[in-house]
């Protein structure tokens, strides 16, 4: 009775898993849906597979490929990180997980994959190429440079690689290495308008600008649709006063539909200095109209209006530079009065009170004299030149907008007092000068 049961168990349980073989559509058919853009039939299929097989990491990484496509991508980022965790040996899996990571901003997580996936195949270049991405964001520069040279011993035409190299070397700041690695991959392919551009950079850091132009200059006949060549070349041209040639280069870049507020403001300097102010009032003022807080704007504004003859615009450009400037330079006063303050300190008392006269030019703040008058008194010992400053301090007590109490000028007045009578017989048949 017994074997009569379980024979008919064994075959009611192979009945049901043929009926579900049929029911469930193999991985070949999820592909085709998948191929066919089909990806909404292809979610509810690697559903109905999980409901039965939640631990199938193929049905996982299917179903992320879909979502993916359909742009949900945290469903999809859930999807590969449940294939990678099930299969964690598989590369594919693994792979488009750390992808999903560096879609979500998750770097750390996908540089430990992406490591892990380059120690097992070095060559792999998907694998270096995102891997490398990461360590320039991290400033990793030095590894990056590794990985490319890795590459490119195995290919030494491949221009790409060079470039890569060139620029990591670039972000490091070893400029001149870089410039060798970019000639290298110009003699490789002297059409690459990218690694044009990364070397006029480098060779105008290296105060190379004529070389840096010619070459932007050949980058030009390449890609004259580019307006990116001329924008460096016009920055170039503005940096070493040809102001011609930089307003040409703007106007062209204007001329395309680019209304940036820097490309207006130059050509409008670069007609000021080409003596055409009417021509230049038309770009500086589009200019102030969308930045009307740049002091060199107005600056130019008001000067090109006073060489049309038109003062009273001339007025209002001028008061609005000085209105722009005035927080500046107020701060630039504080700034070098506690730089002052931090050389009275250190004990360098010359330079302490040469800071105090350069800040006396910013701000009205009569105590500016006191500080030098007590430098030249307590610390140097030059009575003459303490009694200058404290004069000029009583002198200015009047127009101060700050109220000082009677107590304390009267202690002033009266250490000149001192000073002077100490200074007596010092003066006697001679003659002193003061600083």
């Amino acid at each position: 009775m017994k074997r009569i049961t379980s024979a008919i168990i064994a075959i009611a349980f192979s009945a049901l898993s043929n009926s579900y073989a049929q029911e469930v559509p193999s991985t070949s058919s999820i592909d085709n849906l998948l191929i066919n853009g089909n990806n909404e039939k292809v979610i509810d299929t690697c559903r109905q597979i999980l409901s039965a097989d939640s631990l199938n990491p193929e049905i996982w990484f299917k179903m992320g490929l879909a979502y993916q496509n359909l742009i949900a991508d945290d469903k999809s980022f859930d999807c590969f990180s449940r294939s990678s965790e099930l299969a964690p040996e598989n590369k594919r899996y693994n792979f488009m997980f750390a992808k999903a990571c560096i879609n979500k901003g998750k770097n750390k997580q996908a540089k430990s994959l992406l490591e892990e996936l380059s120690a097992r195949d070095s060559m792999n270049w998907s694998y270096a190429y995102y891997l490398t991405n990461i360590y320039m964001q991290e400033g990793k520069y030095d590894d990056c440079i590794r990985i490319y040279t890795r590459f490119y011993d195995r290919d030494t035409t491949n221009y790409t690689i060079l470039d890569k190299t060139g620029f990591a070397m670039l972000r490091e700041g070893d400029f001149y290495s870089a410039i060798d690695v970019y000639n290298k991959s110009m003699v490789l392919n002297d059409k690459n308008t990218s690694a044009i551009k990364n070397l006029s950079y480098l060779y105008a850091s290296t105060f190379r600008a004529d070389t840096a132009i010619k070459l932007l200059t050949r980058a030009t006949e390449i890609d004259p649709s580019d307006m990116d060549i001329y924008v460096r070349r016009a920055a170039l041209y503005y940096a070493t006063h040809n102001n011609k040639r930089a307003l040409n280069d703007y106007l062209k870049v204007l001329a395309s539909g680019d209304s940036t507020v820097l490309y207006l403001k130059r050509a409008g300097i670069g007609y000021t200095n080409n003596l055409q102010p009417k021509e230049a009032i038309t770009y500086l003022l589009k200019a102030y109209q969308i930045d009307s807080s740049d002091y060199e704007t107005s600056g130019y504004l008001a000067r090109c209006y006073f060489d049309t003859k038109n003062a009273a615009k001339s007025v209002y450009f001028y008061k609005r530079e000085i209105k722009i400037l005035t927080p500046v330079n107020q701060q630039m006063g504080l700034a070098t009065v506690m730089l002052a303050e931090a050389l009275k300190t250190d004990g360098r008392y010359s330079e302490a009170i040469d800071t105090y006269l350069s800040a006396t030019k910013m701000t009205p703040d009569i105590n500016l004299y006191m500080n030098i008058g007590n430098l030249y008194d307590e610390k140097l010992g030059d009575m003459p030149n303490a009694i200058k400053y404290y004069e000029l301090f009583l002198k200015n007590i009047r127009n101060a907008s700050k109220n000082f109490e009677t107590e304390y000028v009267g202690k002033v007045e009266k250490r000149v007092e001192y000073l002077k009578e100490k200074l007596k017989p010092a003066l006697k048949g001679k003659k002193i000068t003061i600083n």
